[in-house]
């Protein structure tokens, strides 16, 4: 179970970084992560007999629509020169529900604790990724050097975040947690009007309200 998870995050990890060579970020990572929990919330319903309320249902709409209207690029999914960032953040998505729905059977039916889990995915992502590294290790030192402190941050919060998502996992269905780890797009929005001053205020708030609602719904039903 394990070594599934590291081989789908690492999977996922390649996908979305080229995604983000091919297309702008505010295209393909609510694409990604909007498509990832609506996928999981199908596939618990059909494959783990998860059966959620009509109203934590709508709540989990609410939160993906509100992603997909965050994103304000929903032109670009018919611009042909956006089309391979787009394949990318679908197939993105589908990894995303994947390794979601491995990672819960990880943690109830098999019991693997989610420290453990997530501890020995990332050693099976080093050793997986490590030929990349030495094939390109002069760009991997010069990328070390230039942002060794960010790195080091990273590997510090993504575990963070995803041991705290295991842990909720382990008691709560696939359904709900999904679409409730999108709140992060709406912190990240929040961020960026604050501190990058982005426009578009009225669409930023109308998807913002709608997530809120999405998860208020989900702790509701």
């Amino acid at each position: 179970m394990i070594a599934g998870s590291a081989a789908l995050h690492s999977a996922y990890f390649v996908l979305l970084n080229q995604g983000y060579r091919s297309g702008d970020l505010s295209l393909v990572y609510p694409l990604a992560r909007g498509t990832g929990p609506l996928l999981s919330c199908v596939a618990a319903i059909l494959f783990l007999g998860e059966r959620p309320s009509v109203v934590a249902l709508l709540g989990a709409l609410l939160i993906i629509g509100g992603v997909v209207v965050l994103s304000g690029n929903l032109t670009k999914l018919r611009e042909r020169a956006d089309q391979k960032a787009v394949r990318f953040a679908l197939i993105t998505g589908v990894f995303i529900a994947a390794y979601t729905l491995w990672d819960k059977q990880a943690v109830t039916a098999f019991g693997i604790a989610p420290l453990v889990l997530d501890w020995g995915a990332n050693v099976g992502r080093a050793l997986l990724l490590a030929p990349l590294a030495i094939r390109y290790s002069e760009e991997t030192l010069v990328e070390w050097r230039e942002h060794k402190h960010e790195a080091i941050i990273i590997a510090v919060l993504i575990p963070l975040a995803y041991i705290l998502v295991l842990t909720a996992m382990t008691f709560t269905p696939v359904s709900y947690v999904a679409p409730a780890r999108e709140i992060s797009i709406l912190i990240g929005a929040a961020l960026g009007a604050r501190l990058l001053a982005e426009g578009d205020a009225r669409r930023r708030l109308t998807a913002a309200g709608a997530m809120v609602l999405g998860i208020v719904a989900l702790a509701v039903g």
